[in-house]
């Protein structure tokens, strides 16, 4: 399956359905869907003219799903037990959550764009769990808060690439609005709304209803802007329509309380098993468990990093890196550690720009050039870099290596700068 989502968006009147009674969580499937007129086709393209071309809308893609069936329990911040009140109608449910939630744009400054998400606020004094591609690349970042409609820059807290998680920090906030985590399992066949900055478009958080498909889901995921690509687990499925802009928002159960984080989404009709009778696609959605996100969240905070997470400000080497033979598009460089996506079949990745008064520029190396080393650790691609670089900070010193256009090895020490976050 092959959805791109990461492109401007169309209008969709199939989404936003909060004044649907809870009883009835079909989701979108009339005319504007994903999938349907004006929707999305079996491409991923947009159908209608809608949308600021200038602006990239965040969702990932799924490529490929592995069921590994079984219950899930939920917890976290904050969590709560779901089952103390009857169900919320979805407008009931919408009305609850959409004070907790944020509307996230990043600026991507390397990358000449924009990119917008959403965001759950996690304590009244700010912190805010999102997804890491929603900001990943992002130089400078402003968050709305939809309880009080103010606009706040944002500090990143650190993330996690692996998880797809962020934490963000709001400067200057208090008394905000926070989300509720669900503490109770969850199960196929039970009802969800998905809420988000659908399109981007910011104002009221769109609602998107339907059912849990899947427990414990694999997926592939890949931001067509980016040429990003990750391995997600444990996720739940659903059928409900989310859009790009939704990525980072919750997927909340009949109480209103969240039980994931909205991640990835793919509509094909050609899939097998997902064509609707009337020809339309119908969604698949992800969304990694509340319980995996807060946790990754809280060690964060804690300033806890690991292999895959990173806590503070991300250290940047600052090289372009060729996407001519394995890899593809720009992916995990001037927008996190390294340089973009692509390896070099000669062993080493070969640079195809530097940016200037970045670490790679002070120590001499230049375009054509191979980089065969960074931190003692040996590179073939920008992921490698980005590996290397995963515990480093700014104002740290490493060593790197290259083979320059002559053939020469090369070594120097250099003092890592300020990059863009993720």
């Amino acid at each position: 399956m092959s959805t791109v989502y990461d492109q401007p968006v169309s209008s969709s009147a199939g989404q936003d359905e909060r004044d649907r009674p809870w009883a009835d969580p079909q989701g979108p499937a009339g005319p504007g869907g994903p999938g349907g007129p004006g929707g999305y086709g079996e491409h991923g393209g947009p159908g209608g003219g809608r949308g600021r071309p200038s602006r990239r809308r965040h969702a990932l893609l799924a490529a490929g799903s592995v069921v590994a069936a079984g219950a899930l329990a939920f917890g976290g911040l904050g969590a709560a037990n779901a089952m103390a009140a009857s169900p919320l109608t979805t407008s009931q449910i919408a009305s609850k959550v959409d004070p907790g939630l944020v509307d996230v744009v990043s600026t991507l400054g390397y990358q000449g764009g924009e990119a917008a998400g959403t965001g759950m606020v996690l304590t009244s004094s700010g912190e805010v769990l999102t997804n890491n591609h929603v900001i990943d690349g992002a130089t400078s970042i402003k968050v709305t808060d939809v309880g009080n409609g103010r606009t706040y820059t944002a500090k990143v807290v650190g993330y996690d690439t692996s998880h797809d998680v962020a934490v963000l920090q709001l400067v200057g906030a208090s008394g905000l609005k926070t989300v509720s985590l669900g503490s109770a399992s969850t199960s196929t066949g039970q009802n969800v709304v998905a809420l988000g900055n659908a399109g981007g478009q910011g104002g009221t958080p769109s609602v998107a209803t339907g059912t849990v498909t899947g427990l414990g889901q694999s997926i592939t995921a890949s931001d067509a802007s980016s040429g990003n690509a990750e391995q997600l687990t444990g996720l739940i499925e659903t059928n409900a329509g989310i859009q790009p802009g939704d990525s980072g928002g919750p997927l909340v159960n009949s109480y209103g309380q969240v039980i994931g984080m909205d991640t990835a989404a793919s509509t094909s009709p050609s899939t097998a098993g997902y064509q609707a009778q009337s020809g339309q696609a119908q969604t698949q959605a992800f969304a990694i468990p509340i319980s995996e996100a807060s946790s990754i969240a809280s060690q964060i905070e804690a300033g806890t990093s690991s292999s895959t997470s990173h806590t503070g400000t991300t250290a940047f080497l600052g090289v372009e890196i060729s996407a001519s033979s394995t890899g593809a598009g720009y992916g995990g460089g001037y927008g996190g550690y390294g340089g973009y996506g692509g390896s070099s079949a000669s062993g080493g990745a070969t640079i195809v720009g530097v940016t200037s008064g970045s670490a790679a520029a002070q120590a001499g190396l230049a375009a054509g050039d191979q980089i065969t080393s960074v931190a003692g650790h040996a590179i073939t691609s920008s992921s490698d870099i980005a590996s290397a670089l995963q515990k480093h900070h700014p104002g740290d010193t490493i060593s790197i290596s290259w083979t320059d256009q002559s053939g020469q090895s090369q070594t120097a020490t250099v003092v890592l700068t300020t990059g863009p976050a993720g």
